[in-house]
């Protein structure tokens, strides 16, 4: 649009903003003549990087030119993409979704190319198990990627199942204390840290008998978390653990929420180990609010209560039924009824 010598015109598309007067755009343009100026309109349109606001109307000169116009982004060509995408990917990832989104692809390129390459190069590593974080720093280089930087929603794209990746979450580490390493021994799970450390204290110094029952070993469980620490049971603690003639109890408030978790523990793991609930202490738990007439707390709201039959046909129809009255009250009683004085009684 410019003869030799003239200087080189503006880029429209500098404009700092996405619509645009006309005489702004004469004035950013710099074309004074009137003239030169519609014919250069004409070409910016004829190249799409403008277009005309129709209902802003013309303005009655000769030619006519509309009265503001668009600035239009520019079209990039992605030629180069779709053949990288068609041809050069690994055939495990899907070109569905980016085919369909090459801008986005741009942005994500950098990390499908290096997921593609290890496919192609580096699958036998896939054969062994890592962590979410060891296989993201083996796969791009960067430990976090996979867990909190998009690679997951980069996975979900390109449909292949994070299965594939053969990784396993990490938890926070199983915190446990035994008195002794023999097997077969009594194994307790407890669902809160207060009654962990009452527990471990007591055993340190020297006991074995907690409310009547010969216990070797404490497990923090964490609440909740419980699940998935159990997950890790046996790839994070010692071999006398795992004994399959081990006895394994579980300890935690109750409730509806502890119940739950109770039951759903020893469903998730029945084939491998069989979960019994502490009836001893849970007993003792009841006898104590009764005897001492306490005022019990008032249950979380929005607990799930359907928890079936698995936790309470462990007891005898006297305990079921105050357990059952309890949780009807919309009240509960915390683990942490039980104390240090409790246990030295014996």
């Amino acid at each position: 649009m410019c003869n030799k010598g003239e200087p080189l015109m503006k880029d429209i598309r500098k404009y700092d903003y996405k619509r645009i007067d006309t005489l702004e755009m004469q004035k950013f343009l710099s074309i004074y003549d009137y003239q030169k100026f519609a014919k250069t309109v004409e070409e910016l349109e004829q190249k799409g990087i403008i277009s005309p606001v129709k209902s802003s109307k013309t303005n009655g000169k000769n030619p006519a030119l509309f009265n503001k116009y668009n600035i239009l982004p520019e079209k990039k060509d992605y030629s180069e993409y779709e053949e990288e995408l068609n041809y050069k990917l690994n055939y495990k990832l899907s070109k569905k979704y980016y085919l369909k989104h090459l801008e986005q692809y741009g942005k994500d390129r950098e990390y499908i190319i290096k997921l593609s390459n290890f496919l192609n190069n580096k699958v036998h590593l896939l054969k062994t198990a890592v962590s979410e974080n060891e296989r993201s720093f083996q796969i791009w280089n960067r430990e976090k990627y996979l867990k909190l930087e998009g690679g997951k929603r980069l996975l979900n794209n390109l449909n292949f199942d994070i299965e594939n990746l053969n990784i396993y979450p990490t938890t926070e580490p199983l915190a446990y204390f035994s008195i002794h390493k023999n097997t077969p021994q009594k194994i307790l799970i407890l669902e809160n840290k207060d009654t962990f450390y009452t527990l471990r204290h007591h055993m340190l110094k020297g006991n074995s008998t907690i409310l009547g029952e010969e216990i070797s070993t404490v497990i923090y469980g964490r609440g909740k978390d419980i699940w998935k620490t159990f997950k890790d049971f046996q790839i994070c603690v010692e071999p006398y653990l795992l004994c399959k003639e081990n006895e394994i109890l579980y300890l935690g408030d109750l409730d509806y929420e502890g119940i739950v978790i109770y039951d759903k523990l020893q469903q998730d793991f029945k084939e491998d180990f069989y979960i019994k609930p502490f009836i001893k202490a849970y007993c003792y738990m009841i006898d104590k609010y009764i005897k001492e007439n306490m005022e019990l707390p008032l249950s979380k709201e929005g607990q799930n209560k359907n928890i079936g039959h698995v936790f309470l046909n462990n007891f005898s129809e006297h305990y079921i039924n105050k357990i059952k009255d309890i949780l009807k009250s919309g009240k509960y009683i915390p683990q942490e009824i039980i104390n240090i004085n409790d246990l030295t009684k014996e």
